[in-house]
């Protein structure tokens, strides 16, 4: 079930007005609620996916008690772990990779000269979120085992953390010692909370229908038909695509976590306006938050993170990004786009720059940033967008002939809409959606954050209008992540 759809919008009402009526009094029946809601939710989809959720969820509830039984015996500790690690990462690695290594080996055989069709290709569905919620159940295990968490006995509260349906399908990958804490404890309901949960999803559906839908046609007919296009029009689509993946995956997690305010639950951050971001480390600390807290904490601390000689950390954090860029998708432009991203991280952990701005933002004691803090933002910008040629192309080929045809044919043409629409008008959008989003740079969970009741009703109002205006039936509403 999309959240942009009318299903949801039914179902939403629906599950919050029961969820706080209905079994307000027993925090276990709304926990049993909340699993046949999420359930619902992620079945509509496709049902039969239903069973690889359970799974998962049974497999980390036993093996999380089977590990916190043998803590004092870490050889079978870590086998209860390398079993939770076999199942989720097996799962996911069959569901995702399957085709993608069957495909990487015969290309391999194609480069000797060996010609053969595959056989061993299977037409797989990727189910919604098994990337999320598998990293999710894993965490629980790994947290037990670093002896950060005790395993909870409450098999129910246990499966509503698992398929908590407002950030089941892309995310905040949450930690149990966050979110199953909540849900095993008795939540009351809170006005003010719920307000700001509604404030947020209506902030999510429009950087969702109106920009990332909006910028959605544009995106797509410039990378389909990149190789008639002169470089201004490539340059355009790529910086037009860095602002459609912002504005549909941010825009989703604000949905998720204003939705999960409404039934009492608080969500980590997951973006924290990364386009202002000064260099590409403080770019990772406010993009997909909760992804690269993840790594952080399961793969690059147990690699020896940063504690190690200096070669060995350069070491671990091309691991991490190899690994991130091949988590989002079973393709070659994924691990190179991870590796690119690792090229521009590197340098500025040498230079020891890569903490320099975890606690401030852009223009920190000002109204406007610096001119050195505009360069450095734009550099930022510069790079990332670049990656996002290969995150958004269908191969490495397409990606290097995108990037030729920029150098070949570098032109300027007024680009003209696939739709007919004014392209001014998206420019317009654009600058007042980055001068707004400059204006609330330190408050990424409260975008209405204003003194004067005026100015807060002229903004809703706006927003509304923007939504109903931008709206168009035609484009594909899925979230971009759906896929991952």
């Amino acid at each position: 079930m999309l959240f942009n759809s009318i299903e949801f919008l039914i179902f939403l009402p629906l599950v919050f007005l029961s969820y706080w009526f209905v079994f307000k009094n027993n925090t276990k029946i709304q926990n049993i609620f909340i699993i046949f809601a999420s359930y619902l939710f992620y079945g509509w989809w496709d049902w039969r996916f239903l069973l690889l959720i359970f799974l998962s969820t049974v497999v980390d509830f036993y093996v999380g008690q089977k590990i916190y039984q043998h803590l004092d015996e870490k050889k079978k500790a870590r086998y209860w772990l390398w079993l939770s690690m076999a199942f989720n990462i097996g799962m996911l690695g069959f569901f995702k990779y399957s085709n993608f290594f069957v495909d990487s080996f015969i290309d391999m055989f194609h480069a000797f000269g060996y010609d053969f069709k595959s056989t061993w290709t299977l037409k797989i569905i990727l189910p919604v979120g098994i990337s999320f919620y598998t990293f999710q159940t894993m965490s629980y295990s790994f947290d037990i085992y670093y002896k950060k968490l005790t395993p909870t006995k409450n098999f129910i509260a246990f499966t509503a953390f698992v398929s908590f349906f407002p950030q089941l399908v892309a995310g905040p990958i949450e930690r149990a010692s966050n979110l199953l804490s909540q849900i095993t404890n008795k939540r009351t309901f809170s006005y003010d909370q719920a307000s700001s949960g509604l404030k947020l999803i209506l902030w999510g559906f429009f950087k969702k229908l109106v920009i990332a839908d909006a910028l959605a046609p544009i995106v797509d007919d410039i990378f389909a038909n990149y190789q008639s296009y002169p470089a201004s029009t490539l340059i355009l689509g790529v910086c037009l695509f860095s602002f459609q993946v912002y504005g549909d995956f941010s825009g989703y997690s604000d949905i998720a976590i204003g939705t999960a305010k409404l039934f009492g639950v608080e969500l980590m951050s997951n973006f924290k306006f990364p386009n202002f971001s000064r260099n590409v480390a403080e770019y990772w600390q406010r993009w997909h938050i909760s992804l690269s807290t993840w790594f952080r904490h399961y793969l690059y601390i147990p690699m020896g993170g940063s504690r190690v000689s200096q070669l060995r950390a350069v070491r671990n954090i091309a691991v991490i990004f190899l690994v991130s860029g091949f988590w989002h998708g079973a393709n070659w432009t994924f691990i190179f786009w991870g590796g690119l991203h690792a090229l521009f991280y590197i340098p500025v952990f040498l230079m020891g720059r890569n903490r320099m701005y975890a606690d401030n933002v852009v223009g920190e004691k000002t109204l406007f940033p610096t001119p050195i803090e505009i360069l450095q933002v734009l550099l930022t910008f510069v790079l990332v967008t670049f990656s996002r040629i290969f995150f958004r192309s269908p191969s490495l080929t397409d990606s290097f002939q995108y990037i030729n045809q920029i150098v070949t044919n570098f032109n300027y043409e007024s680009y003209v809409h696939p739709m007919g629409y004014r392209m001014l008008d998206f420019y317009i959008l654009l600058a007042l959606f980055i001068i707004y989003e400059y204006l609330i740079r330190r408050h990424e969970r409260e975008p209405f954050k204003f003194k004067f009741k005026i100015v807060r009703f002229f903004l809703y109002t706006a927003v509304i209008l923007a939504m109903l205006l931008f709206y168009d039936d035609g484009v594909n509403r899925s979230f971009i992540y759906f896929q991952f």
